[in-house]
């Protein structure tokens, strides 16, 4: 038998049948769970055993922990300033803890990192933490969760200018719209090759989502509202992470958000009270739309799924819906609810991972919970099958639900068993540790960089082309001045950069204005670009409308008009139409913008999705061809998305674009058609 990689930094090794084990418990003896020659399940069932209540709640929760790097002036450290020893006020309204107490005393061993740090320090950071955990009576390792960390989450010139540590390919919704597999298989290992060096060993990623609602926020992580697209794209993401089986050299994944958010409510999100309610208010389309992508990620076999926050509603919606076969069993967040997730999932879709519940679940995101206290709500999660929540740093609850017998105990053990079992698999009781050199080499590596500006010159979707204005080459811009600009929200306020700052973005947004345009002289020297519209004959106008919040309900619906509400001077580009012979437009799309005040005004229009503008300029220019393919169907006017009195939409929630225009009353349209008639729904795009 081959002998497995053993490094251990705090406690001994066993050497017994010729071959070296960890010794874990510290006492010499081999336990089972020490044996790497048995399998998961048989090492978790007895590590489980030997667990205090104390240490199975922590194994209950995933928190939020800060790294040391970002600990501000004053906020103590540990470790030479590798780990955050912060108590205090956290994001987003939460608490902060030390690290070591939290591994030490409160037991969790599943934490998310939310920072933008070079890979040596994420290396560095995650050995720690495993030294840390190593220490321990058990010396059960933790392992740490990051959504995807290789994708643009803004519009900007280039990889140079982008914040991003990591590869960074276009968003989501950009992968989607290249339609072009390869590249899908790429984007996967590229993103498994440098979460594995820098010790990240559990991706909170993809979206599985339809994105059937053109107000949903978080559209732009989907890819987009094609099921059977999203069903081919997901699955193999979780082959390039994980492999064909949970191994040493897998990264585990967590699939996002069953049973599919996109069939909001007009828009809105369940990150708060408003958006509280899936609403599947067309017949079949829990089942036509929304489940296939889960479907097909369970034949995958991905470590773990994700429900989402809202609830399913008998009032709002058609019922049943199947697969169900009678009305929904009870009106409760999905995390909570029994016939979702031990019924649908577990049982119809045949799920085996382990159910990780999305973030504040069990805090101010309990919906239909209100009522029970804490400890009633984690004893509820995994009664109905969820194994572990996010967003709650302190056990307690859970200690409480099992000390008080709330919840059964073979209920306990199962969900442990399967937490564990992802640990195991992935040899972290063996080796969790990364060379913190090596991280630096295999992250952001000029290949990589490569690949991921092919995704973004194949992102770029040509939707309008009159009298054959593009490509712009040097045929087309002889004797021509040019104008570029480059038009976004440029006023955020200190606690939305704050934000902005949470996920790396730390530009200011009049920096970034300057730098595009200086960007684009310096690598367009042939051009004649002047500062002044009013010299130029040709005007190239990059959009980067944005609206709404992650986090908070807007006012009223989303905002989804690309005028001075959404950050774009509206006005000056009618002065820019009104005095340039030709003009070219493109619209960075992180929600389906209405074309309604800007697609006239273009002779071309081209649309991304946080594309590289240099990638954009490629195909405008004529370097490549565009062979995008629009990820999302966008709609025709406001009144396709108007919402009555009773706060019922023109067009249904739940149904795709591409669909909807099926079941709107009184002939209304949906998709946008464009002056030369052309609509602007899924799968469309122009090429030359």
């Amino acid at each position: 038998m081959e002998q497995k990689k053993i490094r251990a930094t705090v406690k001994g090794i066993i050497k017994q049948d010729g071959l070296e084990f960890k010794d874990l418990f510290g006492d010499g003896v081999l336990k089972p769970y020490e044996d790497w020659r048995l399998s998961p399940q048989e090492r978790a069932e007895d590590l489980v055993s030997r667990m205090t209540d104390e240490e199975k709640a922590g194994m209950f929760v995933i928190v939020d922990q800060k790294m040391g790097i970002s600990c501000k002036d004053g906020q103590p450290t540990s470790r030479c300033g590798v780990l955050s020893e912060y108590e205090g006020p956290g994001i987003r309204g939460s608490m902060a803890y030390p690290t070591t107490y939290q591994l030490t005393t409160r037991h969790i061993r599943h934490l998310i990192v939310r920072e933008n740090a070079k890979p040596h320090e994420f290396a560095k950071w995650m050995n720690t933490l495993q030294e840390v955990c190593e220490g321990t009576r058990l010396g059960i390792p933790c392992i740490v969760a990051a959504n995807s960390k290789n994708e643009s989450a803004d519009i900007r010139y280039n990889a140079q200018e982008e914040d991003n540590q990591f590869t960074t390919y276009p968003g989501t919704l950009g992968i989607a719209a290249s339609r072009n597999m390869d590249l899908v298989k790429e984007f996967g290992e590229t993103g498994h090759r440098e979460f594995l060096a820098c010790g990240l060993r559990k991706g909170y990623m993809y979206m599985a989502d339809c994105a059937t609602d053109p107000r949903w926020f978080r559209t732009f992580g989907t890819f987009g509202e094609n099921p059977d697209l999203i069903s081919q794209i997901i699955p193999e993401l979780i082959k390039k992470y994980q492999g064909e089986e949970l191994n040493e050299t897998s990264v585990a994944m967590t699939i996002k958000h069953f049973p599919g958010g996109g069939a909001r409510e007009n828009g809105f999100d369940p990150h708060y009270a408003e958006g509280k309610y899936n609403v599947y208010a067309t017949p079949g389309s829990l089942e036509k739309y929304h489940l296939p992508p889960f479907q097909a990620a369970v034949q995958a076999h991905p470590s773990a799924i994700m429900p989402y926050y809202a609830i399913p509603s008998n009032e709002k919606s058609s019922v049943p819906q199947k697969p169900f076969e009678t009305d929904f069993e009870e009106e409760i967040a999905f995390a909570y609810n029994k016939q979702f997730i031990n019924g649908l999932l577990r049982n119809t879709l045949g799920f085996d991972g382990y159910v990780n519940s999305d973030t504040g679940v069990l805090g101010d995101m309990a919906w239909g919970a209100e009522e029970m206290t804490k400890a009633q709500r984690a004893a509820k999660v995994l009664q109905a099958g969820t194994d572990m929540v996010s967003g709650e740093a302190d056990p307690k609850p859970f200690l409480e639900a099992i000390k008080e017998k709330m919840v059964e105990p073979e209920i306990v053990d199962r969900a442990l068993v399967r937490l564990l079992k992802e640990l195991f698999a992935l040899g972290l009781f063996e080796n969790p540790y990364v060379d913190e050199e090596e991280a630096d080499r295999m992250v952001n590596t000029e290949e990589s960089r490569r690949q991921a500006y092919q995704a973004h010159q194949e992102s770029v979707v040509v939707l309008k082309n009159r009298n054959g204005l593009l490509p712009l080459d040097e045929s087309a811009l002889k004797d021509k001045k040019i104008y570029v600009e480059l038009f976004c929200k440029d006023d955020y306020t200190e606690k939305e950069l704050e934000v902005m700052a949470l996920s790396g973005s730390r530009k200011d947004p009049k920096k970034t204005i300057a730098e595009f345009v200086a960007s684009v002289k310096r690598d367009y020297p042939q051009w004649q670009i002047v500062d002044d519209y009013h010299q130029a004959d040709v005007a190239i106008l990059f959009l980067n409308p944005t609206s709404g919040s992650y986090f908070e309900a807007t006012p009223s619906y989303l905002e989804l008009n690309i005028f001075e509400e959404t950050g774009i001077r509206l006005e000056k580009i009618r002065q820019i139409r009104a005095t340039v012979p030709s003009v070219v437009m493109h619209v960075n799309l992180n929600l389906p913008f209405l074309m309604t005040n800007v697609e006239p005004m273009a002779d071309a229009l081209s649309v991304g999705f946080c594309t590289f503008g240099q990638a954009v300029l490629d195909v405008l220019s004529g370097k490549v061809k565009p062979v995008g393919k629009l990820p999302i169907t966008l709609p025709g006017s406001d009144a396709a998305i108007a919402v009555d009195e009773h706060g019922i939409c023109a067009s249904p929630n739940d149904v795709p674009g591409y669909d909807k225009a099926k079941y709107m009353k009184d002939g209304l349209s949906y998709a946008y058609r464009d002056e030369d008639g052309k609509e602007y729904r899924y799968d469309f795009g122009l090429t030359w």
